[in-house]
């Protein structure tokens, strides 16, 4: 079993990353400005108050893990308008932080419209969605995504489509071949459920796939 830091991890994906993770045995730092909040109860479970833009902090929360899955997201409404720079901020300190303590594995939850995705998923999404509620926040997320394809981390960047909240079910498509990219939802307890059941998979390493149902 591993040692996983989940960035992000008092809500959304990041809860949901912390869940099954526990679940499958594996031992867990749940780091995020809110971690007392967190509703579990586990000995495998660390709750670490942090901030993903503090170095200080990212570098203690690093050190002796074996893995990390970054699943930070922004809630204030106002980042719809005029952007943020949490994603490239906190990726910039959390690559340094993982390389200088020799930790490779890294798989970073961005989303569908992220990259070399725009303009891929499906006309409503592209042309009006995206542009309208998305496109500041995602020009941020670019950045991020480009500073882990620059670092010689085991990296791996998933990008889901629009998010629910469902339970797991296991039965998503995994679209690795930009030819298949396309929208579509997923639960966010479905992301999760692929986080952890690809951790250490080598075949995920340097690849950007899309989740779907």
């Amino acid at each position: 079993m591993a040692s996983i830091l989940v960035i992000g991890a008092s809500r959304g994906i990041g809860l949901e990353t912390v869940k099954a993770a526990l679940a499958a045995g594996h031992e867990v730092r749940a780091f995020a400005r809110s971690a007392p909040t967190i509703p579990i109860t586990d000995p495998k479970l660390t709750k670490i108050t942090g901030d993903a833009c503090v170095r200080d902090e990212v570098i203690a929360a690093v050190q002796g893990v074996d893995a990390v899955i970054y699943a930070a997201g922004v809630t204030n409404p106002s980042t719809l308008v005029f952007g943020t720079t949490l994603f490239s901020d906190s990726t910039r300190i959390l690559v340094d932080a993982m390389q200088t303590a020799n930790v490779r594995r890294l798989m970073m939850v961005t989303g569908a419209g992220a990259g070399n995705s725009r303009g891929r998923i499906n006309f409503l999404y592209d042309n009006l969605i995206f542009p309208a509620l998305l496109q500041r926040v995602y020009a941020d997320k670019d950045i991020a995504e480009d500073i882990v394809m620059k670092s010689n981390l085991d990296w791996t960047i998933v990008r889901p489509g629009l998010l629910t909240n469902r339970p797991v079910t296991g039965r998503y498509k995994v679209l690795t071949e930009m030819k298949d990219w396309r929208g579509g939802f997923i639960s966010r307890a479905d992301v999760a459920d692929f986080l952890v059941k690809h951790l250490d998979d080598p075949t995920f390493f340097g690849t950007t796939p899309l989740l779907t149902d």
